[in-house]
């Protein structure tokens, strides 16, 4: 059983898992990505809460448990969304933790407060101005959109996050289908998302990942359809002294197919910053 409690600031839902007594420092904060919440980082965070650290992990674009009460789940909204709450819940430096779509507010998160970055783990995500968006995110972002979401169910939810093998439980694909079965948030917030995300947006921070002089650490599905490998080798170019770990069979969902393994790589690199 995880350790992990599920909390709210700042209208976002969060999972925070403590160690028993002070905590050693960087914080880590994970941020999922489509279709997950902060679900998919509890055995990160019970594994940092054991290591002395304290691990949080929000619930973004109307996803998890988090409502869409703060207008459309933009790239816009979310991303001062996830800042107003990253004020709430502590201003310390933190070791970021950046999964898929996390990867877009994150990481631009950190390019806007060099300040409270420790470290970077980026996982199967694009930054890049000059991105294209792949083959399944098109058609979202398309007139046929309305139609491609309203046709999801949840068994094909359930085979389109186990396509790479049977790596979700039962358990997790309910808790990651409930977005979508309970008012359509889930649906709404996968479409705004996707076409508010033009990959332009992201010319204003383009090179400040690699100013930010922290380690950082390139967590990779070798196999992913979604966010090949090939951005990772882009991040590694761009980011001085970035280590990549590509794991070998992994696909897009490689946190959740090797949890004990990302664990341990996330752990390591935030054990090695000084102080």
């Amino acid at each position: 059983m995880s350790t992990a409690q599920i909390k709210r600031a700042g209208g976002v839902a969060y999972r925070e898992a403590t160690p028993g007594g002070p905590a050693r420092g960087p914080a880590v904060v994970a941020v999922h990505g489509f279709p997950e919440s902060s679900r998919m980082w509890m055995a990160l965070l019970d594994a940092a809460a054991a290591r002395g650290y304290r691990g949080l992990a929000p619930d973004l674009y109307a996803l998890g448990d988090s409502d869409d009460s703060f207008g459309p789940a933009t790239f816009e909204n979310s991303l001062a969304r996830f800042t107003q709450w990253m004020d709430v819940v502590g201003n310390g430096p933190v070791a970021l933790v950046v999964h898929d779509w996390g990867g877009f507010v994150g990481l631009a998160w950190a390019c806007d407060h060099p300040d409270r970055v420790a470290a970077l783990v980026i996982s199967d995500a694009g930054f890049f101005a000059d991105g294209k968006w792949h083959g399944i995110a098109q058609a979202m972002r398309s007139e046929q959109g309305e139609e491609l979401v309203g046709r999801l169910e949840r068994d094909g939810f359930a085979g389109m996050l186990n396509a790479g093998g049977a790596v979700f439980s039962e358990a997790e694909i309910d808790a990651y289908w409930a977005p979508f079965a309970d008012d359509g948030r889930g649906q709404r917030a996968t479409l705004e998302f996707y076409r508010s995300m033009d990959f332009e947006k992201l010319a204003p921070w383009q090179g400040k990942l690699g100013a930010l002089g922290v380690p950082t650490l390139l967590l990779w599905g070798a196999e992913d359809p979604f966010a090949p490998l090939a951005g990772a080798h882009r991040f590694e170019r761009e980011i001085p002294g970035a280590k990549l770990v590509a794991i070998e069979g992994a696909g897009h969902f490689v946190f959740d197919e090797q949890r004990e393994r990302c664990v341990a790589e996330v752990l390591d690199l935030v054990g090695s910053i000084p102080g």
